[in-house]
Formats: structure tokens, sequence, C-alpha cells
């Protein structure tokens, strides 16, 4: 006798294959999905892998560039460095718009199957960090220029006290604190434990391991994308803005001041506001008046009727007419270092690269090496 299934089981049965069915597609398609996703990424990864050497020969190749625009303009003979130069991304001064350099478009310059963008930025714009102890030696020098810059930034006057102290401990070569400083002994008891540098800064990062500079004094107004810096971690301390509080916010940061690098003296032809405010010791509508000056008619630097200074000679500005030489930095209208940043676009790969070069000028001495403008480090990011 034939036993009868009811519709009911019969169709719970029919359901249930259906759904092992589906389940099994459904789980075969995202395991394709998955392998189509790794084959993809695979083949990025692949094309990146086989665009590495070219890109890092375009970028090298961009450097040779910023060299070769960084030489004829020396070689024309210019009595001063000024942001309408076709280094700086300026129309060109009179002498270059009949020279090799004219319709040189260092921002976007064809190569091969890619793109670079070349940067430059005269490092003679900011106040060379090592060499502040001697540029104002009658008001005691680097401390006196720290203490304006942190004023300027707005920093409370005991922190600025300890970040002053504390920046020329790092960088002299004894072991004694200065009255708000700190020493080896001071770092050796933090987590990680490091020495004090007690020598010449080489990279102005360096100041975010000294004691007292934190990522806002640093980096100014960009500290929040740099909120979690290893500096912080390794100093032991909970980034501020979380639950220690809001952090402060400062106009512009040590980053935009200051260098390790320079000739020592300040381009009062590209230096920013802030810097030519340290630098001279005045107000922000006396440093105004300098940038009026070199801008031209249009008030615009970087621009075909720009004015630059002939020599460093300000008595023609209003207001700087007998600003006294022992209360300024030294002032320059020539730049001799430079900062260059490339990037390289090669479909869809990236890279970036920087360097840092050193030029023979007119009335600076010659620099040691081969050519015009020798290469004094390279990174790639």
């Amino acid at each position: 006798m034939k036993r009868r299934v009811s519709p009911d089981r019969a169709g719970s049965r029919r359901g249930f294959a259906l759904i092992i069915v589906m389940t099994v597609i459904f789980v075969l398609a995202i395991l394709a999905g998955g392998f189509a996703y790794s084959m993809k990424v695979e083949s990025r990864l692949a094309a990146h892998a086989h665009n590495e050497s070219e890109l890092e020969w375009m970028g090298r190749s961009g450097v040779e560039l910023a060299k070769y625009v960084l030489d004829q303009s020396a070689r024309l003979g210019a009595r001063y460095t000024s942001l309408n130069q076709i280094w700086a991304g300026g129309p060109g001064d009179g002498p270059e718009t009949n020279s090799p350099l004219a319709g040189i478009n260092l921002r976007a310059w064809p190569l091969g199957e890619g793109m670079i963008s070349v940067e430059i930025v005269d490092l003679e714009r900011k106040l060379n960090l090592n060499r502040i102890a001697s540029l104002l030696p009658a008001q005691g020098g680097g401390q006196d220029l720290l203490t304006r810059a942190l004023a300027l930034m707005g920093v409370d006057a005991a922190e600025a006290a300890t970040i002053v102290d504390s920046i020329q401990d790092w960088r002299d070569p004894d072991d004694a604190s200065r009255l708000s400083g700190a020493e080896s002994d001071f770092y050796l008891s933090l987590d990680p434990p490091y020495y004090a540098k007690n020598g010449a800064i080489d990279d102005l990062g360096e100041l975010l391991l000294v004691h007292g500079v934190t990522p806002e004094i640093y980096w100014g107004p960009r500290a929040a994308a740099h909120r979690f810096q290893w500096a912080d971690t390794a100093r032991g301390r909970r980034p501020r803005g979380l639950a220690g509080g809001l952090a402060p916010s400062y106009p512009f940061g040590l980053v935009d001041l200051f260098t390790p690098l320079s000739s020592g003296a300040v381009n009062i032809n590209t230096a920013p506001l802030p810097v030519l405010q340290v630098a001279l010791g005045i107000s922000d509508d006396l440093a105004a008046n300098i940038i009026r000056a070199r801008a031209g008619l249009d008030g615009v630097e970087g621009t075909e009727d720009d004015t630059p200074f002939l020599s460093a000679n300000l008595a023609a500005v209003p207001g700087l007419e007998a600003l006294p030489p022992e209360l300024r930095a030294p002032l320059t209208t020539v730049s001799s270092h430079f900062e260059v940043t490339v990037n390289v676009q090669l479909g869809r790969s990236h890279r970036q690269c920087r360097a840092l070069l050193a030029r023979n000028v007119p009335g600076i001495a010659a620099l040691a090496g081969e050519g015009g403008v020798r290469v004094l480090q390279f990174s790639w990011k």
C-alpha cells in the first residue's frame, strides 16, 4: 500500500530545496565577486609595480627640470629672486621672457605617457633655525626671535618660555638645562625614551620631539590633518582635542616661519607677512607695506608688474625709513636654497617626490659640486 504525501509536505520539501539552491547560488556569487575583486587588486598592484621604476625616473626628471629652470634663471644675471619669476610659477621677469625658459609650464609638463607637476619654493623666505642664535646678537639672538614668533602666533607666555628654552637645549652641545628647558634626562623619562639632539637640526620635524612643541604649534591651522602624529605617541601624550579638551588654534605654525637650511638671510622679495614681522620686529601694517611695495600696481604678487627689491635697503618703504639694522635679522634679495615637490601621474598611478636644491647665485659664494645647482636631498612619498 503506497503512502500518499500530503500536498503541504510536498510543497514544503520543494521550498526547502529552492532555499538550498538559492543559498548555494548566493554563496557562489559572493565567491565569484571576491575572486573578481582580488584579481582586480592583483592587476592594479601588478600595474603599479610595473610603473614603479618609470614613476621614479619621471620624478627624478622633474627634479632635473627644476634644476634647469633655477640654473637658467641665475645665468640670466638677475640681481634678485622674486615670485614673478618662472621658477615660482610666475610669468617671468624681463630677461626670462626672451630666454629658453619662456613657455615652460612647471605645473603641467607632459613626459612620455604621463604628466609631472613641479612646485619650487625657496627656503630663504623663512628664518634659518640653525643660525638663529647669531641673527640678533644685540638682542639675545635666537631667544628673541623665537619669542617674537611664538608671541605673534598667540602662544601663552609660560608655554612659549618652555618652548624657547627647550629648542635651544635641543640644539646646544651640552646637557645643562635652561630654566624652562629640557635635556636628555627629561626625554629619557618618556615612553619610549630618547636623547636630546645636542646638535644642529637636520629636519624641522625634529621640533615635534622638543618639550612643549605640540602639533598645533608646529603645524598651525594644518594641525588637524596631523592630529595623530607619531611624535605625540612617542611622548606618551594623549592627542589634544579629544578627552583632553579642545586644542588651541594658531594662525600659522613654526613650520611656516623656520627652516633648517638656507643662507641665513631672509629674502624680502619672497618672505610672507609673518616671517617679515618676526625677522624685522615690526607690525603687520609695516610688513604689509613691504609686500605692497614689491607687488606692483595691481597689488597681486607673482604677476608681470611686480617690482622686486634690488637691494636689502628698506628705506623707501613707508614706516621703515629709520629701522636700525641691529633690530632685524640679515636680509637679502636673492635665494640660494630651494625645496622642490614633483607630483607624477602615469595612468592611474601617482607618486610624489621631494628634493632640496642648492644654487650658485651672483653675490653668494659658489657652492661645491657639479654645475650651478646640486641636489642635497631626494626622497619619495
